[in-house]
């Protein structure tokens, strides 16, 4: 098993390469017949991406991590640690990436960065430059469409609540969490959720990605807890039944503990709508409480 407590500060430094760089503004709008015909990605984010605008074809290589959809070139190529050889041996047009890659310049390979959304703007943006670096402009814009329409439904259906109901949201078994200031974070705001966890970092010290423990939590006590360690950690509403103390939680009791699966909750491509049906569904579920 992977060690998603590393995973989880690779993902807070990549929040920060946010604010110190951006897309590849310069990248023209590629006519189909011109189109860069092979492709690596190195972020699973942008492999989804790339599939879903009808570029899968184009792909020839892609990190260990893009997993979905099935059937993916999957390889030993690392986004975290980029190997300019390996990438060049498969000689492609263009390489996606969710930070710069140094060395490809050199070579004449176009490298497309893509850092962590931090906004439902910045998801739809990447999916339309992806649209107009590969020739797919407009299958860009009918799944944009699609998604916002999708997510639109979701929260037309949410009951109206005085007081908003808390969650917790588990990146691992270690208890490592996020905060409204992150992608993450900002799903569950626009479904009017309350975040236990941003006063466990109020000045931003730990990138959004705080780790709580036990004593946090009983306090905290979530109306919710979401977790998003059930394929990494093993974890379940069962286990989490289990741990000392929690059995008290009123999420616990309320049944209220909804399983995530890891990719879904963490990538903020196309699957984005996946993850927030399910957190409305669950939402949804919970009758509203009138205040006072």
């Amino acid at each position: 098993m992977k060690n998603k407590a590393l995973l989880v500060l690779c993902m807070a430094f990549a929040m920060v390469a946010v604010a110190c760089g951006s897309s590849d503004d310069d990248a023209d709008t590629a006519d189909p017949a011109n189109a860069p015909m092979v492709i690596v990605s190195l972020s699973p984010t942008a492999t989804e991406m790339l599939y879903a605008v009808g570029a899968g074809d184009q792909v020839v290589a892609v990190d260990g991590f893009s997993n979905y959809p099935d059937g993916t070139p999957m390889t030993d190529l690392s986004g975290f640690d980029p190997n300019v050889e390996a990438i060049a041996s498969y000689e492609p047009d263009l390489v996606l990436s969710q930070s710069p890659i140094e060395g490809l310049d050199a070579i004449g390979i176009e490298n497309m960065v893509l850092p962590a959304a931090v906004s439902f703007d910045d998801v739809y943006a990447q999916i339309e430059q992806i649209g107009a670096a590969t020739g797919h402009v407009g299958d860009a814009a009918e799944l944009v469409l699609a998604m916002q329409t999708d997510i639109d439904a979701v929260l037309e259906s949410l009951p109206t609540r005085e007081v908003p109901l808390t969650f917790y949201h588990e990146l691992d078994n270690t208890l490592y969490t996020v905060t409204s200031s992150t992608f993450v974070g900002e799903v569950y705001s626009l479904l009017g959720l309350e975040n236990v966890a941003d006063a466990a970092d109020p000045d931003g010290a730990s990138f959004g990605y705080p780790q709580l423990n036990e004593e946090y939590l009983t306090t905290a006590n979530p109306d919710i807890i979401f977790l998003a360690d059930t394929i990494c950690c093993e974890q379940s509403a069962a286990t989490v039944a289990e741990r000392p103390g929690w059995s008290e939680f009123t999420a616990v009791q309320n049944g209220n503990v909804v399983e995530l699966n890891d990719d879904v909750a963490s990538r903020w491509g196309p699957r984005l709508v996946e993850f927030i049906e399910t957190v409305g569904s669950a939402v949804a579920q919970i009758e509203a409480v009138p205040a006072g």
